[in-house]
């Protein structure tokens, strides 16, 4: 039996056949259609998207300020002691940064804007307190920590580098805009995180892209607008002047006097400075001069409104990424059974990239560190984040007292009692003697709850789910 099962080992092909598609020269990924959106433009158009728009600001500070109240725990493999040093070891070094695990979150969630977010992993040997940052630790066990995360910000990326074989990423060349250097972050000593994966693309997708065009309408129009509010107020400047200055065959002098008033005319603005200076419209012998400066009214109110047009797109951009409950009571009415749908499908959305920054973060930071250190896979703590936002105490009250009514809550589940009062922020009992509860610790101004008497393995358990049973 073992000897055909060698057999058929060695006649298996462990090769790589086909190929990713992905299309990229020189390591310059051309994935992208939109001329405006290639290469080094993309990073600038959804920084311009970011920083500017107000809709897209909103989207921003929801999605971090949800982010920023999530708590973090770290789970041990298994219920024995030995898991529960290494668990408590990785809260250590989560803890033991030159940044706060708080901002390192921060940072890492610039990959929804932009698709992709390259962190550079730093080591350092933990020697206690020292001047020498490669060794400086508030632990002096002699073990490898983190150091920091450091962002290798999107705007200075030069170009990849891919196995010119097998097509698989081995890492960025990041260009410094200030001195002109380059620098190479191999692969395996940096993290990636991406809103996707297609064809193994290394830059993901933004969240912003289907709102690209939405975007740059609405920021035309609203110039457009701002324009024609100006033009309604101040009315449209004409002037008159002598027929030889608009002749082809002017001299100098008379093309120079031409662009003075052109000048003139386009810098007019209605504020402290306004003033114009002209000929009068008679000379001392009472002719025409051919000069004469006059203001043009408008009709006012245009046949369009652009308030429904901007409404309209600032719903688009909303819509792409199923954030339209921040519109809700401003342009239309909408229930509380809306609104409270609409932002669960948002938290489950944000929920679901979470998960993704959660399972990256576990394989390319935490995993690397722990076979640094020696620890067996079998033992390796896992980094797991909890629910975005809490559900609401209302439908747990009666959902509770539907199992209640059914017989199936057990009145006497301590964990039970426990994740309840949790809900609404009340004390929790006294522990008995013999139980173990989860043990908190600051990271970061985040919680990290660590279960070191856990008798269930994380791995046993499998991928983390993150459900929102109540609307939460």
């Amino acid at each position: 039996m073992a000897k055909e099962k060698e057999a058929k080992q060695g006649k298996l092909d462990l090769g790589v056949i086909g190929f990713s598609g992905l299309k990229q020269y020189g390591g310059i990924v051309d994935e992208e259609f939109h001329p405006r959106l290639r290469g080094t433009f993309g990073p600038k158009v959804f920084r311009e998207m970011a920083d500017n728009s107000s809709v897209i600001g909103a989207i921003r500070f929801i999605i971090k300020a949800l982010v920023r109240q999530v708590e973090w725990r770290v789970d041990p493999a298994d219920g024995s002691d030995e898991a529960a040093e290494w668990a408590n070891f990785l809260e250590e070094c989560l803890l033991d940064m030159e940044d706060t695990f708080e901002d390192v979150i921060s940072e890492a969630l610039s990959f929804l804007d932009f698709g992709w977010a390259y962190f550079e992993i730093v080591y350092k040997l933990r020697k206690g307190k020292s001047k020498d940052p490669t060794l400086s630790s508030n632990f002096d066990d002699g073990r490898i920590g983190w150091r920091k995360f450091g962002l290798r910000p999107q705007e200075t990326l030069d170009h990849w580098e891919f196995d010119p074989v097998t097509g698989a990423l081995l890492g960025m060349f990041q260009m410094d805009t200030v001195s002109g250097k380059t620098a190479f972050i191999p692969y395996e000593k940096a993290i990636l995180f991406r809103t996707e994966t297609m064809k193994g693309n290394p830059e993901g997708r933004s969240i912003y892209r289907n709102a690209v065009v939405d975007y740059f309408f609405l920021k035309r129009i609203s110039e457009i607008e701002a324009i024609g509010i100006e033009r309604d107020m101040t009315g449209l400047l004409t002037m008159e002047v002598p027929l030889e200055l608009l002749s082809p065959n002017a001299d100098p002098q008379t093309k120079a006097l031409r662009s003075s008033l052109v000048k003139m005319l386009s810098e007019l603005k209605r504020d402290e400075r306004e003033f114009a200076i002209v000929p009068t419209e008679l000379d001392k012998k009472g002719l025409p001069t051919g000069y004469k400066l006059k203001l043009l009214s408008t009709g006012g109110r245009r046949q369009i409104d652009t308030n429904d047009i901007k409404l309209y797109y600032k719903v688009s951009i909303l819509q792409s990424v199923v954030a339209q409950f921040i519109q809700l009571g401003m342009s239309s009415v909408g229930s509380f059974a809306l609104a409270s749908s609409q932002t669960n499908l948002f938290a489950m959305a944000l929920g679901s990239y979470l998960n993704s920054m959660t399972a990256t973060f576990n394989r390319f930071a935490v995993d690397p560190l722990m076979e640094l250190n020696g620890v067996p896979y079998e033992l390796r703590p896992e980094l797991v984040h909890g629910d975005i936002e809490a559900p609401p105490l209302a439908e747990i009250g009666a959902y509770v007292q539907s199992l209640a009514a059914a017989g199936q809550l057990p009145t006497d589940d301590k964990t039970l009692q426990r994740a309840l009062l949790g809900f609404a922020k009340l004390p929790e009992p006294a522990e008995d003697e013999g139980e173990r509860v989860p043990q908190e610790k600051a990271v970061g101004g985040l919680t990290c709850k660590c279960r070191p008497g856990s008798s269930v393995s994380r791995r046993a358990r499998g991928p983390l789910q993150i459900s929102f049973p109540f609307g939460g």
